[in-house]
């Protein structure tokens, strides 16, 4: 089996005492390739010291939405920098979350500060890992509105110009919207990300959304520690735990869990250019 957890948030304090068992965990459960994004400018740079660390590890880094009062003109720069490390293949976690912000003009600034972000992206030419999460349970709202509003001006220039990220812009982390919206997010060259809630025994919206889904257009991920997979339901995840969501994906596409792991690897092999 060849796996590939494309999110893990491995700085976490959740890992601090068994940090490198963990990792260890990941390779023997067949775990080739581990992104770990950041959330802040300081976890950006653990997610590099990490990468720095494990040959199986690379890092994202970018500001969190709910962390995006935290990015001004004085460090925009530094998180450039940090951009240009070898090991980083993607910019984020980025995105847009109004869940936890409901403030009208907090949301705006969150989009000012996504497109920042995009802006190092476009310059760098590094995929985006983008985190969407709506007010309320929902899976269609203004949120994803305006995500896609956002990104139009960046998909005309990209396709105008023919950058490589018109075509292959990033991935839509732990993607929970219809299936109307994931296809139109396909349809922009998307991946969508896969976690644990997949595999929830009451979650069968969310299961055919993934079978009206491509496997090309799918990425796996743990999201860890938050969101284990079932039978890990409530208790903390971690990247081993990778193999029962591309075994959910494998049963919803009736594929064999190794063509449906190997697929999904390539896949991000592909976005995130980390070679074999």
């Amino acid at each position: 089996m060849q796996l590939t957890d494309t999110h893990c948030h491995l700085y976490w304090n959740k890992f601090d005492e068994d940090r490198e068992a963990v990792v260890q965990r990941a390779i023997a459960a067949g775990v080739t390739r581990i992104l770990v994004p950041g959330t802040t400018i300081e976890t950006s740079k653990q997610a590099i010291d990490l990468a720095e660390t494990y040959e199986q590890v690379y890092a994202a880094v970018g500001v969190h939405p709910t962390d995006a009062e935290t990015l001004n003109e004085s460090n925009i720069n530094e998180l450039f920098r940090l951009a240009e490390h070898e090991k980083v293949v993607a910019i984020g976690e980025i995105g847009l979350d109004y869940y936890w912000v409901k403030d009208p003009a907090k949301q705006r600034h969150q989009k000012t500060v996504f497109n920042s972000q995009v802006q190092i992206a476009d310059a760098l030419n590094k995929p985006l890992v983008i985190h969407l999460r709506e007010a309320g349970d929902t899976t269609h709202g203004p949120v994803f509105d305006d995500l896609f509003q956002q990104m139009e001006f960046w998909f005309d220039t990209w396709l105008h110009d023919n950058h490589p990220l018109g075509l292959q812009p990033g991935v839509l982390h732990s993607f929970n919207g219809d299936s109307l919206l994931a296809l139109k997010a396909a349809g922009l060259g998307f991946f969508l990300g896969v976690t644990g809630p997949v595999t929830y025994p009451k979650n069968e919206t969310h299961r055919e959304m993934i079978k009206n889904l491509p496997l090309e257009r799918l990425l796996i991920e743990t999201d860890a520690p938050f969101l284990s997979p079932v039978p890990f339901r409530g208790k903390r995840n971690e990247p081993a735990f990778v193999r029962h969501i591309a075994d959910k994906i494998a049963e919803i596409h009736s594929k064999s869990p190794a063509e449906t792991a190997s697929l999904t690897a390539d896949n991000a092999k592909r976005l995130f250019a980390w070679g074999d």
